[in-house]
């Protein structure tokens, strides 16, 4: 399956909304610190329900322990500034789908990290700062695992 990575998630609320994304879909969360947030925050549990024990989540101190666990991957990070979208990719399980912090994204030292495969951005009308963490995951997941058919179905 597809791996969804936050880098320095700030928002409890995007992450438990990223954990029922995990559970529904099979995907991996990787939480890449540092966290904006306490694992045990009323705001994180709430958001994810009783989704806890059907998520693969996996955290990471920085982005360094990050790249151990995670590679060799393809890595799309998801950026306004990218050119290509990511429906013109053709994903493959085992990629992973990195994401920033709110409300800034992905930092210049992590786009240019060479462990980066592409830059890719959703697409938004002109004048839009940007999407909201966990709906841009969830509709980079969604686009990946429909791609396979929703294999796992």
């Amino acid at each position: 399956m597809f791996r969804v990575a936050f880098v320095e998630p700030r928002i409890p609320p995007n992450t438990g909304n990223a954990i029922r994304l995990a559970a529904a879909t099979g995907c991996e969360l990787h939480l890449i610190g540092p966290l904006g947030f306490d694992l045990s925050d009323a705001k994180l549990r709430r958001a994810g329900l009783d989704y806890h024990d059907l998520a693969t989540v996996k955290v990471h101190d920085d982005l360094s322990a990050a790249w151990d666990s995670l590679m060799p991957a393809r890595v799309f990070a998801f950026t306004t500034r990218a050119g290509t979208s990511f429906t013109d990719i053709a994903y493959q399980p085992g990629d992973v789908l990195m994401f920033g912090p709110e409300p800034d994204g992905l930092s210049d030292d992590v786009l240019a990290d060479s462990h980066v495969t592409s830059w890719v951005r959703i697409p938004m009308l002109a004048g839009r700062r940007s999407l909201n963490l966990s709906n841009a995951a969830a509709i980079a997941v969604y686009e990946a695992w429909r791609q396979h058919n929703f294999a796992g179905t």
